[in-house]
């Protein structure tokens, strides 16, 4: 018999599915995965682990206290009920396969887990990437987002150089050396993100073009030697408010900024926030719960 794989579920509604995803996501350091019965209009979010997760009870009480945040926020979560199951590890890869089909980003960028038999276009670069490493897979309309944006702004035979806070499953580094953007570096503030992104990087031998590392983005000076021409930070609204002066203090000039992670209630505060020093918005999406933009300095 194979070994079990823990399984992490949330009871919440089909409004608050994204959000409550990224939430469970965040905390476990691993990709969530939605699923709403058809004719009950129930809904659930789970993640899973080869072993149980090290310091369940604490993880638990924060995605308790996240909830309450998201209910303070207007958010109908519902009931936020927690259950915790062993199932077989057959049983979560065929989840996983159900729930996590190629994805493309235009003509430039294929996104498809390992087991996709799906072959690139003629000149399309192909990132691979299982769910359940980390979160950061590319379905969720946050990491969509800033790929379609990287995308979008790469200009084919100029150098543009790339920044990813908060990097999480390292993807958004691994699109950008694909695209061509050079030098590209990434950090995250948790380690084990730091360790996973390293390890997709070295999956699709990108590991000697990404300089990554652990920093945080609250420590960071206020100003920086270094510019980028495009800087990615997929953080929470409060966070990206909080530390907007350091992170624009990365951008280059005439460099463009492209921050998600906000729900469609918060973003007007982010906004306003980054235009009063000195940015303006170019670009902006929203789907479901969460909108995200792209700012441009100069």
């Amino acid at each position: 018999m194979s070994a079990a794989i823990w399984k992490i579920s949330v009871a919440t509604t089909s409004e608050a599915e994204e959000v409550v995803s990224e939430l469970l996501g965040r905390i476990f350091a691993t990709t969530a995965s939605g699923y709403i019965n058809s004719k009950t209009g129930a809904t659930r979010v789970s993640v899973y682990s080869p072993k149980q997760p090290a310091g369940l009870k604490s993880k638990l009480a924060s995605l308790r206290d996240g909830l309450s945040e998201l209910r303070s926020c207007g958010l109908n979560v519902g009931s936020g009920r927690f259950s915790i199951r062993q199932m077989q590890r057959e049983n979560w890869a065929e989840s996983w396969k159900r729930h996590f089909p190629p994805l493309e980003f235009g003509k430039a960028l294929l996104v498809k887990p390992s087991w996709s038999r799906r072959k690139p276009r003629q000149g399309q670069s192909v990132i691979v990437l299982d769910p359940g490493l980390s979160f950061g897979t590319g379905k969720h309309p946050t990491t969509e987002f800033c790929l379609r944006q990287i995308v979008a702004n790469r200009k084919p035979g100029t150098e543009q150089s790339f920044l990813d806070i908060g990097t999480g499953s390292g993807i958004l580094a691994i699109a950008a050396v694909k695209l061509g953007y050079a030098p590209v570096h990434a950090f995250d503030f948790d380690p084990a993100a730091v360790r996973i992104a390293r390890q997709n990087t070295a999956t699709n031998r990108v590991a000697r073009k990404v300089k990554l590392y652990r920093d945080d983005v609250t420590a960071l000076p206020m100003r920086s030697g270094k510019k980028y021409s495009l800087v990615c930070a997929n953080l929470l609204a409060n966070l990206l408010m909080a530390e907007r002066k350091r992170i624009i203090a990365r951008l280059a000039p005439g460099g463009k900024l492209v921050i998600a992670g906000i729900l469609k209630t918060e973003f007007a505060a982010v906004q306003k926030s980054f235009e009063e020093c000195g940015l303006r918005l170019i670009a902006s999406s929203g789907k479901r719960e969460w909108r995200s933009g792209t700012f441009s300095r100069g």
